[in-house]
């Protein structure tokens, strides 16, 4: 036995990853005494700016945006009580067919190998109990997503170190809640484009594939207010409309796959740390 804190870790693309997928667990694991480490891996530069000006078009400053998603995530790992925040601070790549996946500093275009061995550094200094990440998809195709997931199941292999890992993902069933819930709130909405409509159904598992199921009912509110520390992020504008009480409700629990244990713990089960303590 050692004097050491069981610890999570979970390794996110952008600042604001850690509210919307993850927000609950590190709020909850924080508040049981749990360390929490977040790694963000790119500067958010490809996100809004000051009026939800977009990348690209005039106006935009990649830096003054990074500026400001860094003190954003600050103020949001302070609302979960995140133990350790570590930047590696590639340049956010922007979403798939972006001009900016091919910029030579993008997180797209980091050697896997190269993004592998500093997050390796951390494992090793922090030594996780538990890592969580994307799936070999990033959950929707997003390109620094899916360089998460690389560089992570490449650092896990790097070290000597076997964490129960998990990638994050959501139930078919709530993605069908999901879009029952933005024609509430958007009722002029457009019918979908049915290779659209497609491609949504395929995001996320069936409900009986999913192997953790963490009930966060009682953080609910500290994410709620996660996702308002990033309130330059016009995707974040959606869930805060429904107010903490409706958020409550639809975000209460967050999902995940197991995919690397050494404990045994039987599946499904409810808890990221089952079979640790």
């Amino acid at each position: 036995m050692t004097d050491r804190p069981l610890t999570l870790m979970a390794v996110h693309a952008h600042p604001d990853d850690e509210a919307t997928g993850t927000g609950g667990v590190l709020a909850r694991y924080a508040a049981e005494g749990i360390r929490t480490v977040l790694v963000t891996c790119t500067d958010g530069g490809c996100g809004d700016g000051p009026g939800g000006v977009k990348p690209g078009d005039p106006g935009h400053d990649p830096a003054a945006v990074a500026l400001l998603r860094r003190q954003e995530l600050e103020a949001s790992c302070d609302v979960l009580k995140i133990s350790d925040l570590e930047m590696l601070d590639y340049a956010d790549s922007g979403m798939m067919g972006w001009p900016s996946n091919d910029a030579p500093k993008s997180f797209w275009q980091t050697p896997v190998q190269e993004g592998a061995a500093r997050l390796a550094e951390l494992m090793r200094h922090y030594r996780p109990d538990v890592v969580v990440t994307y799936d070999e998809n990033g959950f929707y195709g997003h390109p620094d997503h899916i360089q998460a997931h690389r560089i992570t199941m490449a650092a896990l292999e790097m070290t000597a170190l076997t964490p129960k890992v998990y990638w994050t993902t959501m139930p078919r069933s709530m993605m069908q809640r999901f879009g029952e819930i933005i024609r509430e709130f958007h009722e002029d909405m457009p019918e979908p484009d049915p290779a659209e409509t497609a491609a949504l159904a395929e995001i996320g598992l069936p409900d009986d594939e999913i192997t953790t199921w963490v009930d966060t009912t009682a953080f609910s509110g500290q994410k709620f207010d996660s996702l308002a520390a990033h309130a330059s992020q016009g995707e974040n504008i959606f869930f805060l409309r429904m107010g903490k009480e409706r958020f409550g409700e639809l975000m209460g629990v967050e999902t995940f796959v197991r995919v690397q244990d050494a404990t045994g713990a039987a599946v499904p089960e409810n808890d990221l740390f089952a079979g640790l303590r």
